[in-house]
């Protein structure tokens, strides 16, 4: 099992470490006191947990899902920020970095340091943008609200490395031949901890994250309507009694305490709420995250079959246009050039009229076009000056497979330049460099992308080696032009990355 799902299961560690006996009685600190873990530690442990997710082969960097997630998490930071909920200090010292994952199963969780990790399954379900938001908003409250750092601090100032190495021992329990639930496992490990399963110290945590996070997502325009829904929704899987597909629920437990508490902020009852409307973009994206969860070749070959079912016509227009994204998607994944390129079509004609929901259609040809090694096509239907990270990124690959990588080099360097934790942007750049023959610049975009997700080590040697290209033709005899001022730029950043890896190296084995 992938080490993702060992991650995700960090919120409910966090719980049974809050039912450890406590010698002096449980009192919730007041929003600004009692963090005595400072930011700093909180963020470098959140950083060694990260780097362990970067390398899982369910995270995910997936640009039209990054896109659609950060126009979300970006206004409810900006609504945060205006609230006075996210402090100057925490809003530097932390990453405040979404993470998205492969895994089915519907969960966010908050880790140290301001990393999320959102799970493809919950977009997959969430019935509109400001359900999402509803998640998003609760767990940054979490963050905001030091929930972690006042944890550990309750606890002891062992908890937050036992925490890590609880994750990284699962992530070494997963790649066992020794078979087993990592799930159960992970309950039987932290049983011993549990005596009970929610204190009052993480209820109060979760009643202030609901009502901190309410107010954020309603400051940052998301419809309240959005958060009764998806309350609505976990209330209803809760009494189905969670199959397991819903660890949210069990990070999260949701008490009669919250229940009325929730229904009292709505002022209507939860089950009365009337649904929001399904818009087309949303129910396409929803539809790319079940696709992008790997659901097996019999899944996708039914969503192709839906699109031309007789339910298909009955159904609203944006349920229409999440099939055929989900069909034409999966037609691709499946290798069906003819088909996805007809779903596609068919998608282009159901979405005009909405600009959102036509864009992304635009965007999913072009991906199809991309994978039937038709480059030409792909970039024709690109714009090469877009400012978005995921037509951009298209793009950028449409310029790299038709070896014409000049005009989205500019573009790239432009967007890294403003965000240099974009190891996606990176390596991607990387790619256009070498493309271009630029293999000095194309070295130390890899090095900068293995700084992004943490892997100091790994970036000292590609600096390295560039440093050894510009030593082995200083002289004007190798085959490589030098740009001295790259070269000075490469030597900098070797020194600084240099200290953070022998930092490195020396951390204490979890």
């Amino acid at each position: 099992m992938p080490v993702w799902r060992a991650a995700t299961a960090i919120a409910l560690i966090a719980s049974q470490l809050l039912a450890m006996p406590a010698a002096r009685a449980q009192v919730l600190p007041g929003m600004s006191d009692g963090a005595e873990m400072t930011a700093t530690a909180e963020r470098q442990l959140g950083d060694r947990i990260a780097r362990e997710l970067y390398r899982d082969p369910d995270y995910v960097d997936d640009p039209v899902m990054v896109d659609y997630v950060q126009e979300i998490w970006q206004r409810l930071m900006a609504a945060a920020r205006t609230r006075g909920e996210l402090t100057p200090e925490l809003d530097e010292r932390y990453a405040w970095t979404v993470m998205l994952g492969h895994d089915r199963t519907i969960n966010a969780f908050a880790l140290p340091g301001g990393y999320l990790g959102l799970n493809m399954g919950l977009i997959a379900v969430v019935g509109s943008r400001d359900e999402l938001a509803a998640v998003l908003g609760h767990e940054l409250s979490h963050v905001t609200q030091r929930h972690i750092s006042r944890m550990l601090t309750q606890q002891s100032r062992q908890a937050p490395w036992l925490i890590a190495a609880m994750i990284l021992g699962a992530v070494a329990a997963s790649k066992s031949r020794s078979g087993g639930d990592l799930g159960a496992a992970m309950m039987t490990g932290g049983s011993a901890f549990a005596q009970q399963k929610q204190l009052d110290f993480s209820r109060d945590m979760e009643r202030e994250a609901d009502r901190i996070g309410y107010g954020v997502m309603t400051q940052a325009g998301f419809s309240p309507r959005g958060a009764a829904s998806m309350f609505e929704r976990l209330q209803y899987a809760s009494r189905l009694n969670d199959n397991g597909a819903y660890p949210y629920l069990r990070s999260h437990p949701l008490t009669s305490e919250r229940i009325t508490e929730m229904q009292a902020r709505f002022q209507f009852r939860a089950e009365a709420v009337p649904p929001l409307p399904l818009e087309m973009d949303h129910a396409m994206i929803s539809a790319r995250a079940r696709v992008l969860t790997r659901p097996g070749v019999d899944v996708l070959r039914q969503w192709v079959e839906a699109a031309d079912s007789s339910e298909f016509g009955k159904s609203s227009p944006a349920q229409q246009a999440g099939t055929l994204y989900a069909a034409a998607l999966g037609a691709s994944e499946l290798r069906d050039v003819r088909s996805a390129r007809t779903l596609a079509e068919r998608l282009v004609v159901r979405t005009r009229g909405d600009a959102a929901a036509s864009r992304l259609a635009r965007l999913l040809s072009a991906e199809i076009e991309l994978a039937a090694r038709n480059a030409p096509a792909a970039a024709a239907l690109l714009n090469a000056k877009a400012k978005d990270r995921a037509e951009m990124m298209l793009a950028a690959q449409a310029a790299i497979a038709t070896r014409n990588p000049g005009p989205m080099t500019a573009p790239l360097r432009d967007w890294v330049a403003t965000h240099p934790r974009d190891h996606g942007a990176w390596r991607t750049l990387s790619a256009l460099y070498n493309e271009q023959g630029d293999t000095l610049r194309a070295i130390r975009a890899d090095a900068e992308a293995n700084v992004a997700i943490l892997d100091y080590v790994a970036a000292r040697d590609r600096l390295k080696a560039a440093q050894e290209l510009v030593r082995a033709n200083a002289d004007g005899r190798g085959p490589l032009r030098i740009d001295h001022y790259e070269a000075s730029i490469i030597d900098t950043r070797a020194r600084e990355v240099d200290v953070k890896a022998r930092e490195q190296m020396n951390e204490k084995p979890l």
